[in-house]
This record gives structure tokens, sequence and C-alpha cells, in this order.
């Protein structure tokens, strides 16, 4: 069996879990996420538990195993807590700040980047060095991070650009001069 799969979902206080056949909703103080699953797994919610299992043992039906659970359980995350990602700024002139919902991003382009975040996620700065990505959702989440980082990726000889927080840059040597 899948260890991933294996592992039962504890749902804390304040979070619904409900299996309506092939869907699952889960309500929760932040919103409600809901997912359809497919026939290859089963969900069953006892009492503050909710546990994945599979109908046969193909590879097809192995895998889903797993990821159906990781799924759940990011959504049961999801709706009590939250999920963030934080991007830095790292470049001379390179800043960010919110207008409104919208992020303006000067970025050494001829002309500022305006990003509007969609629905369900929310975008706020701390200085002009520093993006904070929220949203109940953690798939949405990290596409709208990486969607911002994509602007303009760090740079291998500077490290200029926009980074995930803690992530490092690989540096190349420059040039070296002829003597």
């Amino acid at each position: 069996m899948s260890r991933i799969g294996r592992k039962a979902i504890s749902i804390p206080k304040g979070v619904t879990v409900n299996v309506d056949g092939a869907r699952v909703v889960v309500k929760g103080s932040k919103g409600e996420l809901s997912m359809d699953i497919l026939p290859q797994v089963g969900v069953q919610v006892a009492g503050d538990v909710a546990t994945v299992s599979r109908v046969d043992d193909l590879k097809t039906s192995r895998a889903l195993h797993g990821m159906t659970r990781a799924m759940i359980s990011n959504m049961v995350h999801g709706v009590s807590s939250g999920f963030e990602r934080v991007l830095e700024i790292v470049g001379v002139g390179y800043r960010a700040q919110m207008k409104g919902k919208t992020l303006v991003l000067n970025l050494g382009y001829s002309h500022p980047i305006e990003f509007d975040p969609p629905t369900g996620i929310e975008i706020a700065t701390d200085g002009p060095t520093k993006i904070f990505v929220r949203g109940i959702d953690k798939q949405a989440v990290g596409q709208v991070a990486a969607n911002i980082r994509e602007f303009r990726a760090p740079e291998p000889y500077k490290g200029k650009g926009i980074r995930y927080a803690g992530e490092v840059i690989i540096r190349k040597a420059g040039k070296t001069g002829s003597k």
C-alpha cells in the first residue's frame, strides 16, 4: 500500500469534510474547496478522521491513492490555516508596490508590470522587496507565485530578479580579463 495513502487525515475543529458520491467538499473558517475523486479510490469520513482507500492494486490506482490523500490533506490545511508563498526581489531599482488589489512591479523594463491576482488569492507587500501570496488553494498559490517570479527570474551572474524566500541561486563566474 502507498505509505502516504495509508495515513489518516485528521480533521481539526471547525472543518467539515463531506463525501457526496464522487465529490469531496471541505468547508472551514477560511472558505470552501471541493474536488472530484476518481472511481479507483474511495474516501471515508469517521468522526474527526478521513481515510482514503483504493479498489484494486493496479499501478494507476496505487498512484491515485497517495495523490488523492495528499490533495484532501492540502484542502483541509488550506481551509483551516491557508497557504503562503514569500517572494523576494533582488536588484538595484527593482521594487514592488500595491495599488488597490493590483501588484505593480518595476523590474528594469521600460514599463511597470501590473498584475491582478485571480479570485481567491491575496497579494501583499512588505516594503519594496517582499511579496506575500496567500490563499486557501495550495496549487493556485504556487501557480500565482510562479507567474510573478516569471516576470524577472533570477539570473546566474549577479542573482538579480524575483526569487522565492530561501531559494539559493547558483552563481556563475563572469568573464575574466585577458592579460
